[in-house]
């Protein structure tokens, strides 16, 4: 694993869960978008500003191996990092582990996302330009 990897805790809900109990899948892919967004606040890139500057970055790609499932009220941490980065897109690793102790887990899932750092031209609905990603952002995710 990276150097700089973001952790974010999550505790598997009744709503996240299928009839039996067991993790949803679509709630891995829910999990690893709400990872990048927190991430990218963590590297001073949050909704606010995000809005505020017409920014934002379209998902072009996603994909998950299930590994293992965690059920109803599992404490989860996705731990995510920049696995690639190119002018204006770039790709981050996931995985999703189950949290025994602080020392102890599972791996549940691995997954990444590549996305495109864009622009609206003229507000949010209004197509989109990419931008090359910004370098303190690049620095950050170093």
């Amino acid at each position: 694993m990276p150097e700089h990897v973001f952790r974010s805790r999550r505790t598997l809900a009744w709503g996240e869960c299928d009839p039996a109990g067991i993790i949803y899948y679509p709630t891995y892919y829910r999990w690893m978008d709400q990872a990048a967004w927190d991430l990218l606040a963590a590297c001073g890139y949050g909704a606010r500003r995000m809005r505020d500057e017409g920014l934002t970055i379209p998902l072009v790609n996603a994909q998950c191996d299930f590994i293992a499932s965690p059920v109803f009220g599992d404490v989860c941490e996705v731990r995510s990092w920049l696995q690639r980065h190119g002018r204006s897109s770039f790709t981050l690793a996931h995985e999703v582990w189950r949290i025994a102790s602080a020392d102890d887990g599972e791996v549940l899932a691995r997954g990444s996302e590549s996305r495109v750092w864009c622009r609206y031209e003229a507000g949010p609905g209004s197509p989109l330009r990419s931008e090359p990603l910004p370098a303190d952002l690049v620095t950050a995710l170093n």
